[in-house]
């Protein structure tokens, strides 16, 4: 008989509850079981593990190491999928081996590059993979300098913070002042230049952010799984024009990926972002995990989640080459289920309650999630 598979999953997004809901509708008809653990109880991954667990809050990305390995030795993980401390766990990859789990991440090293996005940009340029121009800036003068060489060019600026995920911090530069206009309808990502050039020059310390031009549709976000060997198993674009998503195999955005993947050793799963500057694609972001997106493959008739926990166990899925591609489409919310509430809410001034959620069920009445919005834990 052969026996079941034990996945962990830690802090990871809302979205991940279609990962999960894939690894146990695997092809193999192999029995898994999922752990999951978050810092949110309201989390829906939570109530969609087989067990679950709030996470301790402040711990040094150290301290927390030492928490991973105590619970993939207390659960029997076979396979640990860390998005949280990604870099601190993967340093310690032997340690996780030791224990019985086998960890579905890049190496150490892979990581390192990817966590900063200038030295990743310089590092993919350096390959020929082509990257946007780009400023490092700290201050409002290294920004107004940035702004105005883009703005020569022809570009609207944007920028983000040069280490960060899931688009937190990217703001768009517009020269307007700031009137009613920004104030009405719904709150956008553009920030008028005077305000915040006055900001960082208020500012008690400097900023870390990337100043570029702002990249147009489409959006491609290829989804790669590398083996140990460096070589790519499979690789499918996603693509994003508004509110229209589909898939695409052109090498276009292809190529430039699996240059990538393979040449930084991406092992396991990577997403690998590219956006349209002028008439070509330029690399956008580098995602060293899963994406949320990624159940939506299936619609290719691939199931990712269960090849790469096949690979993560030795079991080499080989080259996946999609039946087909799935018909356009777009994301819409919709309910999932949360663990009941099982103590009152405290007040924020009382002290914190902490507690196990093992294997409680769930709810009979869904309640609505954020996990169809994509939106971050």
């Amino acid at each position: 008989m052969v026996s079941r598979v034990r996945v962990w999953l830690n802090r990871t997004y809302a979205e991940n509850v279609f990962f999960m809901d894939q690894l146990r509708r695997n092809p193999s008809d192999r029995a898994v079981e999922i752990h999951a653990t978050h810092g949110d109880p309201d989390s829906p991954v939570l109530a969609a593990a087989d067990t679950a667990e709030l996470e301790p809050e402040g711990l040094s990305p150290a301290a927390y190491v030492e928490y991973a390995l105590t619970q993939c030795e207390r659960r029997g993980i076979d396979v640990f999928v860390p998005r949280l401390h990604q870099a601190a766990i993967v340093a310690h990859r032997a340690e996780f081996e030791a224990a019985g789990t086998a960890l579905l991440a890049p190496p150490p090293e892979a990581v390192a590059v990817f966590e900063d996005k200038v030295v990743a940009y310089q590092a993919v340029e350096s390959i020929g993979v082509p990257v946007p121009p780009w400023w490092r800036v700290r201050d409002a003068d290294e920004l107004l300098t940035a702004v105005e060489e883009l703005e020569r060019r022809g570009y609207r600026a944007c920028f983000k913070p040069a280490a960060g995920a899931g688009g937190v911090g990217f703001r768009m530069i517009t020269r307007e002042p700031f009137s009613l206009t920004q104030l009405k309808g719904f709150p956008g990502p553009q920030v008028p230049l005077g305000l915040v050039l006055e900001s960082l020059r208020r500012a008690e310390e400097p900023v870390d952010w990337l100043v570029m031009p702002r990249l147009e549709q489409p959006e491609v976000s290829v989804d790669c799984l590398t083996g140990p060997d460096n070589q790519v198993r499979l690789a499918i674009g996603r693509t994003k024009h508004g509110r229209r998503r589909g898939f695409t195999l052109h090498e276009q955005w292809l190529e430039p990926a699996r240059r990538i993947a393979e040449g930084f050793g991406l092992h396991h799963l990577s997403n690998i972002q590219f956006r349209m500057l002028g008439d070509r694609p330029v690399l956008m972001d580098v995602n060293t995990r899963p994406a949320g997106g990624l159940h939506q493959l299936a619609q290719c008739g691939v199931n990712v989640p269960w090849a790469a926990v096949r690979l993560a166990l030795g079991d080499d899925p080989g080259e996946i080459v999609p039946p087909f591609l799935g018909q356009d489409y777009t994301v819409v919310s919709g309910p999932r289920p949360l663990l009941p509430v099982t103590v009152p809410r405290q007040r924020t001034d009382s002290p914190a309650v902490t507690g196990t959620l093992d294997a409680v069920p769930a709810p009979a009445a869904p309640v609505e999630s954020r996990a169809a919005s994509g939106a971050l834990p």
